[in-house]
Parts: structure tokens; sequence; C-alpha cells
């Protein structure tokens, strides 16, 4: 029998709220690190607590072999309308720091490096197309000089490792130089190339093609949900 949402600790109300307006955003189920930044839990195993008390109460299905394996099934008061959610298949990729999506910004060049359990974020695979994971990371946008591509402070912005790219592609680029990183559209011009903000007051950067090195190219945007 489904306990009363009253009966919830203040705690599991405020996840079930989160879940379910992350999930009418997004599509698919947040992360427990999400649930916990969300929640002001430090701890993974007290979010696991809730959560398992949470399928205890009749609110959550889970599926410990899956990575988001939540599936929200009761209905939540003071949100939208109940909507059933399918846990969606994911894969994990390193999460390796935050990029600039305005000045550039300092950031060691770790990509390629070694990744421990803490470093990974789940990801939906269809937004990885046909790359190998292998050769996938994933970067904290800081800045909204790309806010006219949907792409705005805190999302996580999925990239292919890469060296090289056409004009037009949405790029990571470090700038050996200045020991600066950013987020930009890139144009070869010359010897030099025109790293172009996605933002109607910004002005393009542009640096001499020898200190522009193309570190990966954008697959996909997640949107966080505030």
């Amino acid at each position: 029998m489904k306990k009363a949402f009253s009966k919830l600790s203040e705690r599991q109300q405020k996840i079930l709220r989160f879940m379910q307006n992350y999930m009418e955003e997004a599509g698919y189920p947040p992360t427990i690190r999400e649930i916990g930044e969300d929640t002001g839990i430090n701890s993974t195993s007290v979010v696991n607590y809730n959560l398992n008390k949470l399928v205890d109460a009749g609110y959550l299905e889970r599926t410990d072999k899956v990575s988001r394996g939540l599936r929200l099934v009761g209905e939540i008061p003071g949100t939208r309308k109940k909507k059933v959610i399918q846990a969606t298949q994911t894969t994990q990729v390193p999460l390796v720091g935050h990029i600039a999506a305005g000045q550039p910004i300092q950031l060691p060049d770790d990509t390629g490096q070694y990744y421990d359990d803490d470093d990974m974020i789940d990801v939906p695979a269809n937004l990885l197309g046909n790359n190998d994971p292998a050769h996938v990371f994933a970067l904290t946008v800081r800045g909204d000089s790309m806010i006219d591509a949907m792409i705005a402070e805190n999302d996580v912005v999925i990239l292919r490792e890469q060296r090289t790219a056409n004009n037009g592609d949405m790029v990571a680029v470090w700038l050996p130089q200045d020991s600066e990183t950013t987020l930009k559209y890139f144009y070869k011009e010359g010897d030099k190339v025109r790293l172009q903000p996605a933002h109607p007051t910004m002005e393009p950067i542009y640096v001499d093609a020898k200190n522009c090195e193309v570190h990966g190219k954008v697959l996909s945007v997640i949107r966080r949900v505030h």
C-alpha cells in the first residue's frame, strides 16, 4: 500500500519533486549525485537510503543493474501531472573540468588522463551517436557566450576527442601561450583562427593558428535543471 505523500519526510518529498521536474525537463532520470546536489545531501549513501525508502513507500521503482535505473510511479503533489518515465540506456564518460563559454579561462590539459569513478557521469547513449565512449569526455560550462546555441551556465557539453576542426564546428580550444581554454565556433582565416561566440553582444576572439589547439568537438549538451 502506498504511503501518503504527507507522511514522507521533508527530504523525501523534496527528492520526489526534484525528480519529477527533472524528468519532465530532461526526459530521463537524474543521477544520485544530481539528486544530492539539489537536496543538499552530501553523502551518496544517504541519497540511496532515501531512494530505497521511496521505493518502499510506492513512489519509485529501481533497477540496480542499470545506470539511472529509477522509475517514478507515484503521483507527486505540487508538480505537473503524473508521468511514468522509463530509465534511459546510458554510458559513462569522464567529467574532466570546466570550460569557458565567455572569456577564456585557465584549465589544466587533463583530457586523456586516468579517471576514477568519482570523475564519471552517466550520459544517455544516444547523445554519443556512434562515437566510442573511450574517446568522449564532458565539461561543465562557465559563462553564457554560447547562449544562442542553447548552451547556458552550468550545462554539460559532451565532446569527442579530436585535434582538428572544420569551419563552423563548435569545439573546445586550448590556447597554450595563454594557458587558457574556451568553447567557441571555429573558423580558420589564413594564419589566424576566429573563435566565434553565439551571443548577440560578444565579439569574436582572434588568435594565431599556432596558438590554437583543438581538443574536442561538441557532440551534444545536457541542460542542467535548476
